[in-house]
């Protein structure tokens, strides 16, 4: 198990990548606190863990709320060695000039401003135990832009710059920093997706399915449980000397030069 002995906070699990993580976290060896603003996911997955990941309510705009989930995994498991930040907020798909303001804004404070907010706090526990890790989960379409998702990209492309800055700074105090950077999940989201298309096309979520799968090398859709693997490995030792890292995951659709 490759995070024996880590306790990792994730925030914004939901159904799909968020649950995936927390439960993959928790076979990893990993005592893993879940930060969602609904608990319809994570206090199932409490159950099913019997306590080894612990759900909290959290809003990551609230600075009482994020030191609520730094608190608890703190009064629980004695510390936090891992940080996963996925919380997100999407403004719809517009043209970017065409975003609601309000919208743009929500996602600023959900996906920077949320995350830094967690960071600061957790930092410190990271600092008192000698190392730590944290993650942000980023976008493939801060890569390759796709029409309409330009307010939620430029909220997780300042997360990009964020993250090497972090990891600049934080590296004395053996505190790693990096990036995965998401594309096609098939999950819950991907799944409605099929359905919404096929039926708008009128043709079968097999045929849509198929169009997204060949855009990459290995001819299929990355599943939610296969990318958490990505970044349960950034999480932990096996990467110790990566920091400032941006990892693809997407199977290959997106290749930096």
């Amino acid at each position: 198990m490759i995070l024996n002995d880590e306790v990792v906070v994730i925030t914004g699990v939901g159904a799909g990548l968020g649950a995936k993580l927390a439960q993959r976290a928790v076979a990893e060896g990993a005592k893993v606190v879940m930060a969602a603003r609904s608990g319809v996911v994570t206090e199932q997955i409490e159950k099913e863990t019997d306590g080894a990941a612990i759900a909290v309510q959290c809003d990551v705009r609230k600075e009482e709320d994020c030191a609520r989930v730094i608190d608890t995994a703190v009064k629980r498991f004695g510390t936090v060695t891992g940080l996963v930040n996925s919380a997100y907020a999407h403004p719809g798909f517009h043209d970017l000039l065409e975003t609601p303001d309000k919208g743009l804004r929500r996602s600023m404070d959900v996906i920077l401003h949320g995350s830094l907010q967690m960071t600061r706090l957790a930092v410190p526990h990271m600092k008192a135990h000698g190392h730590g890790s944290i993650v942000n989960v980023g976008t493939m379409t801060t890569r390759k832009p796709m029409k309409g998702e330009g307010g939620y990209a430029v909220a997780k492309a300042a997360m990009t710059c964020a993250t090497q800055f972090l990891a600049l700074e934080l590296g004395e105090h053996n505190i790693r920093v990096n990036q995965a950077i998401m594309g096609w999940l098939d999950g819950p989201g991907v799944r409605f997706y099929l359905t919404m298309t096929s039926e708008q096309k009128g043709i079968s979520e097999q045929e849509v399915y198929d169009d997204i799968a060949t855009r990459n090398p290995l001819g299929r859709i990355p599943t939610d449980e296969a990318c958490a693997g990505a970044i349960l490995m950034l999480l932990s030792d096996y990467t110790s000397e990566v920091t400032g890292a941006i990892v693809d995951v997407n199977g290959g659709e997106y290749m930096p030069a």
